[in-house]
């Protein structure tokens, strides 16, 4: 099994201004498609959005190939349930996925710059297969490479794992910190240059992953 993190950028043609509200609507920091299905052409999602309503109900409210919605608001952002028409070629960009061992996992985010990030998991050679299935029309970026799909913490080694948590526990990571990087090396039982480099790669780990860089 391999896992594959990438960021994708339909053109206009295939993505409608409703389909990444991040680009569509101001004040939109993020638009997270948390699920979904694809049934005779319409797309059904359930989204988060990091914006409020009255930012993106105008957009969803004018978009012709919107059949129904319905906005959940909240503190911070607004649930999202929209069922919309798809044109024939914003059809051909699920296509990639459409391989027998192929899952996308949840969620999609869309950004502001256009770009929606995704991780995509199946066997090495039909993972391959997804990037060559694209449309000319979907630039694709490769953010990282991977064997695991349990999030970033998965990526860390058992001892890097259990230095994080030392470290989280002794109030390392508060704010004021309130034990120093001597605290977390006596609990793990190690040097302090141990600790520090356990702590180091680890958080590099994490950033990495937040930020969706290569590392």
């Amino acid at each position: 099994m391999k896992s594959l993190r990438i960021a994708i950028r339909p053109n206009a043609e295939l993505m409608a201004p409703e389909g990444n509200l991040a680009v569509a609507a101001t004040g939109v920091d993020r638009h997270l498609i948390l699920g979904g299905s694809v049934l005779d052409g319409t797309e059904t999602t359930i989204s988060y959005v990091e914006g409020a309503a009255e930012d993106v109900e105008p957009i969803l409210e004018s978009a012709p190939t919107v059949d129904e919605y319905d906005i959940t608001p909240t503190d911070g952002g607004c649930f999202v349930y929209c069922r919309q028409e798809l044109s024939e070629s914003a059809l051909t960009l699920f296509d990639a996925f459409f391989q027998d061992t192929i899952v996308v996992v949840p969620p999609y985010e869309c950004r502001s710059d256009g770009s929606i990030r995704m991780t995509v998991v199946g066997s090495p050679s039909e993972v391959q297969a997804v990037l060559e299935e694209f449309p000319d029309a979907v630039d694709v970026d490769v953010l990282r490479v991977g064997d695991t799909v349990g999030g970033p913490a998965s990526e860390l080694s058992e001892r890097q794992r259990e230095a994080v948590a030392v470290a989280w526990d002794c109030g390392y990571y508060d704010v004021p910190r309130d034990r120093g990087i001597e605290a977390v090396a006596a609990d793990l039982d190690c040097a302090v240059s141990t600790a520090s480099d356990l702590l180091r790669r680890a958080e590099s780990r994490l950033v990495a992953n937040a930020l969706d860089v290569r590392r």
